[in-house]
């Protein structure tokens, strides 16, 4: 852990620095390169990682590179140590399929849905709570949370989901879950204020699943749903599940403002922040004017936020927006998380710089690593470099990050060659990230960075 947080808390300092094959090099190599801009075009809607995104399923109306799915725990668990994995299998291979990225979360209690506790916990005797509130009538449960039993066991499933699917490219984000309401981590009003029952469990309770998910996930990213003191200083992002309807600072429960009490709001430079368009809210806050009977400036609530992805149903369900509001839409799902842009290149010799500034509203979290690949006069893709290159931790509004690396060209005939690069998506079929340059996709998935000359 203390290595994982050493690393992470070193990215936005090391994505300013220049690399030259490995290790930093000077700002301008001592070949004298010659910059070339590169012209700037807003980047494609689906890049990976990042915008609106839909519950799973195939869809047309919305370009997408990511799908939503819940899953109850008992699909997965069946006894203390006794898992049952194809559930989730199903899920993120059938996306995975599609080329998208999953984000999950595992629930025990979902409104309106039987109950998601494992049975075998029910069979020996759990307490439950039956309730009527959020549509639920009776149908799911909320369990004793403090139970012993129920601790141990979502330990031993933290650690287990940690050990098989942390680093899976088939998977973008989880959330925690578990806890709470569609494990939204609240169980409002039976909150010990609203109504003098309180069903969540205590503390030291919340304290250990943060620490089993923290110590079971090194390279997943995870988001809880509220920033607190417990979780400040550990490796989890934050999603906000009303988003634009009770994000801006103004109530004490609002987003930005728990932020803002928790002193976390820097802390999307190095963790993910995601949530869904409050449902109220997705078919309305494209009108012009605003239809929506209370709503939050969408704008505001991003540079706030600083959010990366949010589920909105409503752009995928049925025939989507329409007209301008499709337009609007588009421009706002495109305003999440990166925008990654080659400012400028040098090809020199045997070596490649290029500049990378971000103008988007976050960073880009995982550590996919960029090649460089030579194109011949016909098209072919005839050698490829690897490179110690990453796009971790790019800020937006600073400087371009200076990139430099030495390629080796022997092997290559006599002739010209443009040079271009990618970033790859580690999902096989996945979308590959696409940079904000009008010469991306000059050969398909790639950046084109200029022309070398083999003598």
């Amino acid at each position: 852990m203390i290595l994982k947080r050493a690393l992470r808390a070193s990215i936005a300092l090391l994505a300013t620095v220049a690399l030259a094959a490995g290790t930093p090099a000077a700002a301008h190599p001592p070949t004298g390169p010659q910059w070339t801009p590169l012209t700037y075009a807003s980047a494609p809607a689906d890049n990976p990682l990042k915008g609106f995104m839909p519950y799973a399923g195939s869809y047309q109306t919305f370009p997408y590179s990511m799908e939503w799915f819940y899953l109850p725990l008992s699909d997965v668990m069946t006894g203390p140590r006794q898992f049952r994995w194809d559930a989730l299998e199903r899920q993120l291979n059938d996306i995975a399929a599609r080329g998208h990225q999953a984000v999950f979360r595992f629930y025990l209690d979902y409104p309106g849905k039987p109950s998601g506790v494992p049975q075998y916990l029910l069979d020996q005797g759990l307490v439950t709570h039956a309730y009527n509130d959020n549509g639920n009538n009776g149908v799911s449960v909320s369990p004793d949370y403090s139970d012993p039993r129920l601790v141990s066991a979502l330990d031993t499933f933290i650690t287990a989901f940690g050990r098989r699917y942390d680093g899976d490219p088939r998977i973008g984000f989880i959330t925690l879950g578990l806890i709470g309401f569609w494990g939204e981590w609240h169980t409002w009003p039976y909150d010990g204020y609203t109504q003098p029952e309180n069903w969540m469990p205590g503390n030291d309770v919340l304290v250990r699943v943060l620490g089993s998910y923290e110590r079971a996930f090194d390279k997943t990213r995870l988001l809880a749903r509220y920033p607190s003191q417990d979780n400040k200083n550990l490796n989890i992002g934050y999603h906000d599940d009303s988003f634009a309807f009770e994000t801006l600072p103004g109530q004490s429960w609002h987003f930005v403002q728990r932020m803002i009490d928790e002193g976390t709001t820097e802390k999307w430079r190095q963790e993910p922040i995601g949530g869904e368009l409050r449902p109220e809210i997705q078919t309305c806050l494209w009108d012009q004017p605003v239809s929506c009977g209370q709503y939050q400036d969408f704008a505001e609530s991003v540079a706030q936020t600083h959010a990366s992805w949010l589920i909105n149903h409503a752009a995928f369900a049925g025939a989507g927006y329409t007209g301008d509001n499709y337009f609007r839409a588009l421009a706002a799902s495109k305003s999440l998380g990166y925008e990654l842009t080659v400012t400028e290149a040098a090809l020199s010799g045997d070596r490649v710089s290029v500049r990378v500034a971000n103008r988007g509203a976050a960073p880009f979290y995982y550590d996919w690593r960029a090649e460089l690949a030579a194109v011949d006069s016909k098209g072919r893709i005839v050698k490829r470099w690897k490179t110690p290159w990453t796009m971790t931790g790019i800020q937006p509004g600073q400087d371009p990050a200076t990139l430099s690396t030495k390629i080796d060209t022997h092997g290559l005939r006599a002739g010209s060659y443009d040079i271009v690069m990618r970033v790859a998506n580690p999902l096989p079929n996945g979308i590959p990230l696409r940079f904000a340059n009008t010469s991306q996709d000059n050969h398909s998935g790639w950046l084109h960075l200029g022309a070398v000359t083999i003598r």
